[in-house]
């Protein structure tokens, strides 16, 4: 699989080869614990990013919001507080883990006979209809 972007992934696709695959962590404990785990060196890689390489910066701090300030307008106001640019090595490990917490996200849906496509797709269309009443 080519990683510059212009291949697409299918979703369903995913789902059948992570279950082909998914032979060590049958249990549902195995997987759930797996998946905190990844979960787990996702945020530990981005904190990395930041106090072992330095390419971005976090800088943070309380947002003052005019009073009258429309919840239309919130998306221009706020910002991520992220700073500078991924460099191409501490990308490719972001990137190597979020694909593992994909893996046991995936994993999970297999695991629960749930499809994964069709909870992205439920997410899509609560996103769509709550718009920005949904506050993730």
């Amino acid at each position: 699989m080519s990683t510059n972007g212009k291949d697409k992934v299918d979703v369903q696709n995913f789902q059948d080869t992570i279950s082909q695959f998914l032979v060590r962590h049958q249990s549902i404990l195995d997987v759930l614990s797996k998946h905190q785990e990844a979960n787990a060196r996702v945020n530990r890689a981005v904190v990395k990013s930041v106090t072992n390489c330095g390419c971005i910066k976090v800088k943070a701090e309380k947002k003052a919001l005019p009073d009258s300030v429309c919840l239309s307008d919130l998306k221009e106001l706020l910002e991520t507080h992220v700073e500078g640019r991924l460099c191409e090595e501490c990308q490719d490990v972001i990137e190597a883990e979020l694909g593992k917490a994909l893996f046991y996200t995936t994993a999970l849906c297999q695991t629960l006979g749930l499809n994964l496509e069709q909870v992205m797709a439920k997410e899509n269309q609560k996103v769509s209809t709550l718009r920005l009443f949904n506050f993730t």
